[in-house]
């Protein structure tokens, strides 16, 4: 196992990069703590795959280092390194059986047969595939195909990582949610220092312990995933955190604090001292879970219009106008909410200023 520290790590394609743009990998700073269970989370092309990539050997990078537990390795080879990566399609040797594609790399560093066959039992007994170990791997499917991916850098102790370049993409939605369980199940019982890139935010927030927010090649926020979702450092985690992400309410400057545009009511309190600090665009921000909506009035509550409401089984979604802003609200089920006229409430507790796309308060 090791700890994988980026030191100023950066990374662009083209020579001479001077402007962020010309960057794939804004250099960073950052630290993989030994043992830890890690997401890198964001949209295509954000450079998930191009850290992951840096830092298995696959691809050099053009600014700063990589270090395995103090020592760097940034021109080392993948070998040299001592990882095992799982990649978005299966890796297997098809006319091996499972028993041989999980021994290989046991066997290709002189291990005796006798703790060859112990570690690829409890590894297949760990990841269910028992049954399948005299199968040759061509008949199998994609799932069992990646669980013997996954396998081959489990049977290795001395592994210092393992790293996964979203490698549930070809699996159909219930296996993912088992696999998911098992990589869990993994990590628990192992400890190995795990890495999972994905666009998938439910793969993220249900596989790792900590999530790096990746978008333009640049690390947004790295939380636990309660943290990600209470409490976004920046409007961009809200949005792409969360079904549906969070709601961002514009705010225009006036002498007597803020106000939400169309609607008569100043906002004053710490967002308005929160805001004044700085001249950029102020916005709210709350999520769908957190915005109160009733037909009743209430102190601090805004009028809003109802344009439908949605029945999602556990919940209702409800979409309402407030003043120019569409705005979205996550109610229970059996909720008396009708299209029309309502009210909506900004709890102080769940509700985040953002300014020029930061957080603020």
């Amino acid at each position: 196992m090791a700890k994988i520290t980026l030191a100023g790590l950066g990374h662009a394609y083209r020579p001479n990069p001077a402007e962020d743009s010309d960057f794939a990998l804004l250099p960073m700073d950052f630290a993989f703590e030994d043992g830890g269970a890690y997401a890198l989370l964001g949209p295509s092309g954000c450079g998930k795959t191009t850290l992951l990539n840096i830092m298995s050997g696959l691809l050099r990078p053009s600014h700063g280092r990589v270090l395995f537990n103090g020592q760097d390795v940034t021109t080392k080879s993948p070998g040299d390194r001592n990882i095992a990566q799982v990649f978005q399609f299966p890796v297997v040797y098809d006319t091996m059986t499972v028993f041989d594609n999980l021994a290989f790399p046991l066997r290709n560093r002189g291990i005796d047969e006798t703790s060859v066959r112990m570690k690829v039992e409890e590894v297949a007994d760990m990841l269910e595939l028992g049954p399948t170990l005299p199968r040759r791997a061509r008949g199998l499917g994609a799932d069992a195909k990646q669980k013997i991916s996954l396998g081959r850098g489990l049977v290795r102790s001395d592994v210092a990582a393992i790293l996964f370049d979203e490698p549930l993409t070809v699996i159909d939605p219930h296996l993912k949610w088992l696999l998911r369980r098992k990589l869990k199940q993994v990590h628990d019982r192992y400890r190995r220092t795990l890495v999972y890139v994905t666009h998938d935010q439910n793969e993220a927030l249900t596989f790792a312990q900590k999530i790096v927010v990746m978008h333009a090649g640049k690390v947004m926020q790295v939380g636990t995933p309660q943290e990600l979702f209470e409490r976004p450092a920046h409007r961009f985690v809200g949005w792409f955190i969360g079904s549906p992400g969070m709601n961002f309410v514009p705010l225009k400057r006036a002498s007597d604090g803020l106000r939400i545009p169309g609607v008569d009511l100043p906002l004053g309190g710490a967002w308005a001292e929160a805001a004044g600090r700085s001249n950029g665009a102020a916005e709210l921000g709350v999520r769908p879970e957190h915005l109160h909506i009733s037909g009743a009035p209430g102190m601090d509550a805004l009028p809003v219009d109802i344009e439908r409401v949605e029945d999602l089984g556990n919940y209702a979604l409800v979409t309402a106008k407030l003043g120019t802003v569409q705005v979205k609200a996550k109610v229970a089920e059996d909720a008396p909410v009708a299209t029309g006229p309502a009210f909506a409430h900004f709890p102080p507790a769940w509700t985040r200023l953002y300014v020029d796309g930061a957080l603020v308060h």
